[in-house]
């Protein structure tokens, strides 16, 4: 394969799909191939397997949710098979499921390619509360029924941003054991690949709640891993940020000292293990705080708070939605931000300096990152 020196920044937004490129100084940027205008893209994702391919969940107000892929940067796209619904009409539906009516697809929101070692599996989250797996890069779905038909899930209420099942992470020790965030049912873990699933939420408030500490019911809005030690997390939710050190077994608050730790957003880089980005928000108006952009790095080995970004550097409210923040895999780490108001804020260097890309996207609802290629 040839070598591949741009790095991507992939943009799911309020109107479309968006790729920028850089190279690996990451000090000047470009915007390049625009998709799926016009439309809902809650994500973006690479495919690290296979270079070239990137996956969008894509929403559409008149056609509905789709799947789409494309083999070549974002240049051309074409939209593969989604569950529930062919990809042509020639084509049986992704499978069959007589209650599909009952809980019909309402949105996509995360796509997670698997493992190096499982090179044609890819995960699918949706609304409502729904995970699928695909054996053959989306040609085909099949339902994860410990999850679509738990028994608990009457029981089950939606976030503000809806019915979402936002979040999956798989362990790289070992794909049977994965975690996945609800809004706003909190987290799960399997050990089985999928079969059975364990609720992994003690320590986590539920302030809304008539108790304060149930099995379930938290509204956890994303969940990152630390690179360098699988067995722990960092989660925003609405009710402070947390860390867990035993595969979510327990969490403990840690967003306290900023005063009001509600969010919607965190990453955790390779490069930079104990390392973790959450941008704080003010609960009640769901923007920064400080009266400009902020991010704030945790470091787990300190158990300390550091803000990154100079005070005035870029004044204003700014919003961001779960998956608004992102980091790559080159050293030092670069951090990426995207807003609802549709600035992209990039820091090359883990947060010593800070640039704005000179375009005005839509609302940002996710950011990822595509590293430059090695082969």
């Amino acid at each position: 394969m040839k070598r591949d020196s741009r790095l991507r920044v992939l943009l799911g937004t309020r109107k479309g799909t968006y790729v920028v490129e850089g190279n690996r100084r990451r000090r000047s940027w470009q915007v390049g191939p625009v998709a799926h205008v016009g439309s809902e893209v809650y994500h973006v994702v690479a495919d690290p397997r296979h270079p070239g391919d990137l996956y969008a969940a894509v929403n559409s107000s008149f056609w509905g949710p789709m799947l789409q892929r494309s083999r070549n940067w974002g240049k051309t796209w074409k939209e593969i098979a989604t569950p529930l619904t062919p990809a042509r009409k020639d084509r049986e539906p992704a499978f069959d499921d007589r209650e599909a009516a009952k809980r019909p697809l309402l949105n996509l929101w995360h796509v997670e390619p698997g493992l190096a070692s499982d090179p044609s599996t890819l995960f699918l989250g949706a609304d409502p509360h729904l995970l699928f797996r695909s054996p053959d890069l989306g040609a085909s779905w099949e339902p994860i029924d410990a999850i679509n038909r738990h028994p608990a899930r009457d029981q089950w209420s939606p976030g503000a941003g809806g019915a979402c099942l936002h979040t999956i992470l798989i362990d790289p020790r070992d794909a049977r054991r994965m975690y996945i965030g609800l809004s706003a049912v909190g987290t799960f873990r399997t050990e089985d690949g999928g079969r059975s699933w364990t609720p992994t939420n003690r320590g986590v408030l539920a302030p809304f709640l008539p108790d304060k500490h149930p099995e379930t019911g938290q509204c956890v809005h994303h969940v990152a891993a630390d690179a360098a030690d699988p067995d722990t997390f960092y989660r925003q939710d609405h009710a402070g940020m947390y860390v867990s050190h035993d595969r979510m077994e327990s969490w403990k608050r840690i967003g306290r000292p900023l005063g009001d730790d509600f969010g919607f957003c965190v990453a955790s880089p390779p490069s930079a293990p104990g390392r973790a980005y959450f941008v704080r928000l003010d609960g009640m108006a769901r923007v920064t705080g400080e009266g400009h952009f902020q991010v704030y790095e945790w470091n787990d080995r300190t158990r300390s708070w550091r803000r990154l970004v100079r005070a005035g550097a870029f004044p204003g409210h700014f919003g961001v939605h779960r998956e608004g923040i992102a980091t790559d895999r080159l050293d030092p780490a670069g951090i990426y931000v995207g807003t609802t108001t549709g600035q992209l804020f990039i820091s090359p260097d883990a947060g010593r300096s800070w640039q704005l890309v000179p375009y005005t996207f839509p609302g940002i609802h996710s950011v990822s990152v595509a590293d430059p290629t090695s082969g």
